[in-house]
This record gives C-alpha cells, sequence and structure tokens, in this order.
C-alpha cells in the first residue's frame, strides 16, 4: 500500500508540475525533475527519457544521472532495447531481468551494457496521448525486486504527464507547432549537453554536479535552461558569474 507520506510527495510532485505548464515554461528542466522523481517515489535507480526526432530516431532528453544517459545513448546507437521496442510499439515492457537468457538473446548489446553498468532489471513506458507515441520513459534497477502494478500505473502517470509537457495543451492538434517544439527541445538538449561538458571540465567536478549548479542557477534566475546554455556557447555569458561547487577541486579551474 502506498504510504500517506508517498501519496503527499505524489500530490506535490502533480501540483510542481501544473504550476510549470505555463505559457514559457522550460521543458527540459521539468523533463530533468520528472526523472529524478521517478527515481524517488518508484524505487528505481535510475530514470531517463527519450523523445523521438524528425526522422523517427529517438533522443535521450532528460536523464537522473550521468550513467543512465549513457546507457541509453549506447542503446539507441545500436538500435535496440526495450525503449526502442517501446516506442514502436506504444506498449509498455516492465519487469524486464537483463540477466535472463531471453534477454540477453533479444538485445545483446544492450543486455550486456545494462549489466555492466550495474542494473539488472529494467522498464519501458511509452510517452503517449491518445494514439501519438512521442518517446518513452525508462527506469532502471540495481536490485531485482519487481514493479507492482501500482509502481507501474503511477510510472504511467509520470510519462503522460512528460507528454503533455512535450506537447503542450493548446497545441495538440497542430502537428506542425508539436514538432517544432520536439526538434526546439532537442536542440536545446545538445546545447546544454555542451556546457555541462565545459563546467565539468573548468570546475574539474563530474558532469551531474556541474549540471546540478547550472540548473540551480539557471532556476534561482528564472532563466530557461537552453537560454542560458545557448549565451554560454556563444560567448555572451561568463561562466565565472556561476559558483563553482563544492565537489570542485580548487586551483585546477581553467575559462
Amino acid at each position: 500500500m502506498m504510504t500517506m507520506a508517498r501519496e503527499r510527495r505524489l500530490a506535490e510532485i502533480f501540483v510542481e508540475v501544473a504550476d510549470s505548464l505555463v505559457e514559457d515554461f522550460d521543458v527540459i528542466d521539468l523533463l530533468h525533475r520528472l526523472s529524478a522523481r521517478c527515481v524517488e517515489l518508484l524505487d528505481v535507480s535510475a530514470a531517463g527519457i527519450l523523445l523521438v526526432d524528425a526522422h523517427g530516431e529517438l533522443q535521450i532528453i532528460a536523464a537522473s544521472d550521468e550513467h543512465t544517459r549513457l546507457l541509453e545513448l549506447f542503446a539507441l546507437q545500436q538500435d535496440q532495447g526495450p525503449c526502442v521496442e517501446c516506442y514502436r510499439t506504444g506498449a509498455a515492457r516492465t519487469n524486464i531481468d537483463l540477466t535472463r537468457a531471453e534477454t540477453t538473446a533479444a538485445w545483446p548489446r544492450f543486455a550486456r551494457q545494462a549489466r555492466e553498468t550495474g542494473y539488472v532489471t529494467t522498464h519501458a513506458i511509452p510517452l503517449r496521448l491518445r494514439n501519438r507515441v512521442v518517446g518513452a520513459l525508462n527506469l532502471f534497477q540495481t536490485t531485482p525486486h519487481r514493479l507492482g502494478d501500482d509502481d507501474i500505473a503511477l510510472a504511467q502517470a509520470l510519462a503522460d504527464v512528460a507528454t503533455i509537457a512535450i506537447l503542450q495543451q493548446r497545441t495538440l492538434e497542430q502537428s506542425h507547432v508539436e514538432n517544432s517544439q520536439l526538434e526546439n527541445a532537442l536542440t536545446s538538449r545538445i546545447l546544454i549537453e555542451q556546457v555541462k561538458g565545459f563546467l565539468a571540465e573548468r570546475w574539474n567536478t563530474s558532469v551531474d554536479d556541474a549540471f546540478a549548479v547550472f540548473r540551480a542557477y539557471a532556476r534561482a534566475r528564472h532563466l530557461r535552461l537552453s537560454d542560458l546554455a545557448a549565451r554560454i556557447v556563444s560567448g555572451d555569458f561568463d561562466t565565472a558569474a556561476i559558483p563553482a561547487p563544492a565537489t570542485a577541486r580548487p586551483g585546477d579551474h581553467h575559462g
């Protein structure tokens, strides 16, 4: 049974999401928060959200940590794994045992990479609205416990929220607007990846820590992640204005 604390947390999260669905909200920041909330609520180790691009290829858009991002990128490059199948069929694939021979046979490179990363179970939940599938939510576990029906339903609810956030209700029937929103999110993600790597190198810290500081700085100043990233990449913003994370090694900074 869901505890009262968890129910209260869940209510807070859906209010947080509803509050962010304003005219000019930051979709990438919202999807990162949803990935983190999946880990918090579902007792999974990592989560990632993938969106389809204009060419029908899935691209990583948000993840709870960098290990997940790297694993999913690897899986997508090989064009195999439960997320790819989930997107193509529009059906959830849950409680997949990555140690079973059938899984290894179905997705050999994906299963091996996942196990090497420390994961033993995975789930793929479609990002779907009516008959339109725009991506998938990928969950990973380092322990073999099963996710029950309630947890799967909650994962689907979070995926549904993500889908509405991506498409935005007011433009659901306008395919060209919809596609441009997806493309903008994917383009923004590339800029943000560049900035994460740059800041991690500048501060000699992990990409996760660099990204956390970058997001906190942007949110405190009501800046969109993509806008701040674009200014940094173009040289229009001095990154010295962003306080280095506590994990940064003194004396190793460089511009």
